[in-house]
């Protein structure tokens, strides 16, 4: 029994010397940064501010690859399937919480083909409205009076601010505005916005506040526990009367399940260096990003408990997508 035991830890030490050995030589070639979205694109944008940093540090050239579609799951399905040992991806909020319950047939498992690195970026959505209405708590005593005769505006079905205002009902009593998805995405939003076709929507501070510096759109609140350094000038939804709303969206670092757990530390470790450097903060930040970084395990809690959240309105409502 005594040698056997002995055996069994040697063996045990020799797989952790050899995990060890094979996380310091990677990597050993170009490493792949898939990207679900087009050049110039939020995720993209991300992408490109990590790449030369990671490079540097990794000693290979990083190459972002575009594979939008689908709202990212082309390019999350593609991660989840490489077996180069060498590729990894950018994923957005939904590839990896709702996109399992609004798709029947999603070709992957987000918890089962994935291992999760590093949470990279969050940011705040602000709930907007056209300029003419009023702010702070009045706007919600008038949409309350409006009823169902309101709308509201999203990026499509499913999307987080779909399911963010739906989020934003269950909090708000006598909050009823009606969605009306629109394919053309945040521009399509923000021109029925200005045009009075909708009376509010939750969107990015990227695109929303340039309308409201501009006199375009009012800012009714963003949707953080308090002020977010991103807008610190817009006030968080607590004090026009909604308490506790707190709804980010985020960007991740993925690679397939069969990247080495000691692999997957060393990119985890090297993403938190990269994160904690004040010019990559800065860069995020004019991007509308805060620089988070995060060990997989961290990553891991954030999609488990944003999946449940989600779930719930999911599953209330019977949203599906094909």
């Amino acid at each position: 029994m005594q040698r056997r035991t002995f055996v069994m830890a040697a063996a045990a030490a020799a797989l952790t010397a050899s995990m060890g050995a094979h996380a310091q030589d990677w990597p050993t070639q170009p490493v792949k940064l898939v990207v679900g979205f087009p050049g110039g694109s939020t995720p993209d944008m991300v992408a490109r501010t990590l790449s030369e940093p990671l490079s540097k540090l990794l000693g290979q050239p990083v190459i972002i690859e575009n594979k939008p579609g689908a709202s990212g799951n082309i390019a999350a399905d593609h991660v989840a399937k490489a077996t180069d040992g060498h590729t990894l991806g950018i994923v957005i909020n939904g590839n990896l919480t709702s996109s399992q319950m609004l798709y029947p047939s999603l070709p992957y498992d987000p918890v089962k083909d994935f291992s999760y690195i590093s949470l990279l970026t969050t940011a705040p959505l602000i709930l907007v409205a056209p300029a003419s209405e009023p702010g702070g708590t009045a706007f919600f005593d008038k949409a309350r009076q409006e009823g169902d005769r309101w709308n509201y505006g999203s990026v499509g079905v499913g999307s987080v601010s779909h399911l963010g205002m739906e989020l934003l009902k269950g909090e708000v009593p006598g909050l009823k505005p009606m969605l009306v998805p629109y394919t053309g995405g945040n521009p399509a939003v923000v021109t029925a916005l200005i045009g009075g076709q909708v009376q509010m929507a939750l969107m990015p501070p990227g695109v929303a506040m340039p309308q409201v510096e501009a006199g375009k759109l009012k800012a009714i609140g963003v949707t953080t526990a308090g002020p977010s350094p991103l807008v610190p000038s817009v006030p968080s939804l607590s004090e026009a009367g909604v308490k506790d709303f707190t709804l980010e969206v985020w960007t991740a670092l993925v690679g397939p399940a069969s990247l080495p757990e000691a692999v997957q530390q060393k990119i985890s470790a090297s993403i938190m260096d990269i994160l904690k450097t004040p010019a990559t903060q800065e860069k995020l930040l004019t991007q509308g990003w805060k620089a988070v970084g995060t060990t997989p395990e961290g990553m891991k809690t954030r999609v488990e408990k944003e999946t449940e959240l989600l779930g719930g309105i999911i599953r209330s409502q019977n949203i599906r997508l094909q």
